[in-house]
């Protein structure tokens, strides 16, 4: 096992703070003397069944964790997902069903341990413990906080000072994610930077019954694409742990090069020293931006698939780029397709092209379909489509090639 210096320098890169950081020194100190691991916490709620490379930031760090030994506790929020995090919010989440919950748990699991070690993961569901609370139960629990701590929290004390209502089952979450700490004995708890003032009730929660508190890890939010907004399918910025191959090479190739550093500590998996070999190198100005990002883009598609993978979305990636060329497999559907999907002529004959983008998979939605027409991002037959053209004729889209951006392509067939 390496020394506590040395796991902190793991443990720390890419991080936004530690919350105690002496505290974690000597929890780190304590496990080598003792040679047990420490019990690495990440909770999530399943509000969403896919993945981005945004969501895969703590998994990835936590994946450090048990690469330096130290046991990682998955927790599923299937018990605190029927009420939804409030983090970052300005209104109250809408309710999942506990079906909709089960769905995206499945998927979303599926997905975590192509990042995590599926025989070194302990995995648990909050609903075990969270549902059977009785009354006198969640009044014990909800009795260890006060309405004055709660209200500090950034969320609610802005919603409160606009006038914007709180639910009174939002101010339960916090309270429900701290008592998650306390029956998994977290000696770490992991979240973004919206996510402190949880991960802090947890640390409070655990010191008022007596236990060693947690320490909390808090994670930057990464950015997307543009380099501006945080990664976000709304946005557009994505990109995607279940993408093809070659359209997660082409997305990371697009990143702006001020974002290389972060994405090398944080979404890739790369062993720190190599990321900080590279970043070395962009810094002296020794490494091209052009070749970090090659192999950055070529780790990301083999960590996902594999490194044959990887070359291949290289080759048709340069292929596109250095000569314009069209993919040789561009996915084509056939208006039976599109029909089974809901899209068909409509009485005039004309088809409403932004859901014909989103059936064929270039959009996820109508609404970033239009911002991307609106934006000169779609072209048919390799020309611009013009702004506000949101219906075409059958004959006019049938055969030709759909290309939005560099990397995403269709054709619609007979």
């Amino acid at each position: 096992m390496l020394s506590a210096t040395e796991q902190l320098h793991v443990i720390q890169s890419g991080d936004a703070n530690i919350v105690p950081l002496e505290a974690l020194k000597t929890k780190l100190e304590s496990a080598i003397k003792e040679q047990r691991p420490l019990r690495c916490k990440l909770g999530v709620d399943p509000t969403a069944p896919d993945l981005h490379l945004g969501h895969a930031v703590p998994l990835r760090k936590l994946r450090q964790l048990q690469d330096l030994g130290h046991q990682v506790v998955l927790i599923i929020g299937n018990g605190t997902a029927l009420i939804g995090d409030p983090s970052g919010r300005n209104t109250t989440r809408p309710p999942l069903t506990p079906e909709q919950i089960a769905i995206n748990a499945q998927t979303y699991v599926s997905q975590a341990f192509k990042i995590l070690d599926e025989n070194k993961t302990e995995l648990v569901y909050n609903g075990d413990w969270l549902k059977p609370l009785n009354l006198e139960g969640m009044l014990k629990l909800a009795a260890q906080f006060t309405v004055a701590r709660i209200m500090e929290r950034d969320d609610f004390s802005n919603r409160y000072k606009s006038g914007q209502t709180i639910s009174l089952h939002e101010i339960l979450y916090p309270v429900m994610q701290a008592y998650d700490s306390v029956q998994v004995q977290a000696d770490i708890e992991l979240g973004g930077t919206d996510q402190l003032f949880n991960l802090l009730a947890g640390r409070e929660l655990m010191e008022k019954l007596g236990m060693e508190p947690q320490v909390c890890l808090t994670l930057p939010l990464l950015e997307g694409t543009d380099g501006v907004q945080k990664m976000s399918k709304s946005y557009g910025n994505y990109i995607g742990i279940t993408d093809e191959p070659i359209d997660m090479f082409g997305k990371v190739m697009s990143i702006p090069d001020s974002l290389m550093p972060r994405y090398l500590y944080l979404a890739s998996d790369f062993p720190v020293e190599k990321s900080d070999e590279l970043v070395r190198g962009l810094n002296d100005g020794t490494l091209h931006p052009n070749k970090v990002k090659r192999q950055l883009a070529a780790s990301m598609v083999a960590s996902y698939y594999d490194s044959k993978q990887a070359e291949g979305a290289e080759a048709a990636f340069d292929r596109v780029f250095k000569s314009n060329d069209e993919p040789d497999d561009i996915k084509g559907y056939t208006l039976a397709e599109l029909a089974l999907q809901g899209v068909a002529p409509e009485g005039d004959g004309q088809f409403y092209l932004p859901a014909v983008l989103v059936a064929v998979g270039l959009a996820t939605t109508n609404s970033e379909a239009r911002r991307s027409i609106d934006g000169g991002g779609l072209k048919l037959a390799g020309v611009p489509v013009t702004k506000g053209t949101y219906s075409l004729p059958a004959q006019t889209l049938i055969g030709a090639t759909l290309q939005i951006g560099k990397r995403r392509w269709a054709k619609v067939l007979q």
